[in-house]
């Protein structure tokens, strides 16, 4: 009996591998797209509780170069569930050049992560490279 509820629970087990796997790639740093300026950051992402978040850690001008931001350390997406396949969503998106907040998901392709955050049904976004 405890041989066959040892394998039932190593079932369970291998066979909720994939779905865990796929969710932790979009765990890692995200290069966003540059501004107007040509400035782009560097954004963490990581679990926090049953969703993801995001926060950025650094940010360059566009020779590469370092650049103090009042944003490093700020939340720039949070509460992303994943619903398979790549997709996140339910999340917000905080959006420095407007200093905005809006309703947000992601979709995550290989080494893409396309975010997006809308506001009455009018969304903009980016896509981002994993760094």
């Amino acid at each position: 009996m405890m041989i066959r509820t040892f394998a039932a629970a190593l079932t369970v087990a291998v066979l909720a591998l994939p779905a865990l796997a796929q969710n932790e790639e979009v765990i890692g740093d995200w290069r966003t797209q540059p501004d107007d300026n040509g400035n782009y950051g560097i954004v963490r992402i990581a679990p926090c509780g049953q969703a993801y978040c995001g926060v950025l850690v650094a940010s360059y001008d566009s020779a590469g170069n370092a650049i103090d931001s009042p944003n490093t350390g700020r939340n720039i997406v949070w509460d992303m569930r994943p619903y398979g396949d790549g997709h996140y969503d339910d999340g917000q998106i905080y959006a420095p050049d407007r200093d905005a907040t809006y309703n947000s998901e992601m979709d995550l392709a290989g080494d893409q992560l396309t975010v997006k955050g809308c506001f009455l049904g009018i969304c903009r976004g980016q896509t981002w490279t994993r760094n």
